[in-house]
């Protein structure tokens, strides 16, 4: 993947800043290593999955805030009528939340 210094993300639009999606990925990091601890110590199957599941959760998160990012951002700039392209982004915002339960 090509690393652009100058973080162009469509033309000359910039890319948003995720930074603050870091903290959340270095808790899955931690929730991974756990995991890999469990698996040697060969724990309760059931513990393990319900590990799992919270670090599918956090990854999803992020997943989903970048995404809501890039729609804010990116594909806004590409609209000609901001006032409609942020009704359509609210809207896609709130099918996105339905759909990641």
């Amino acid at each position: 993947m090509e690393n652009n210094s100058e973080n162009k993300c469509c033309g000359e639009h910039h890319n948003p800043s995720h930074k603050n999606e870091i903290p959340r990925l270095n808790r899955a990091i931690g929730q991974l290593e756990g995991i890999k601890k469990m698996i040697n110590e060969q724990r309760y199957c059931p513990d393990i999955l319900i590990q799992l599941k919270a670090v599918r959760s956090a990854v999803k998160s992020v997943e989903s805030n970048i995404l809501k990012r890039h729609l804010e951002n990116c594909v806004v700039e590409s609209f000609s009528n901001e006032a409609e392209a942020k009704k359509k982004i609210l809207e896609i915002k709130n099918l996105l939340d339905k759909f990641q339960s």
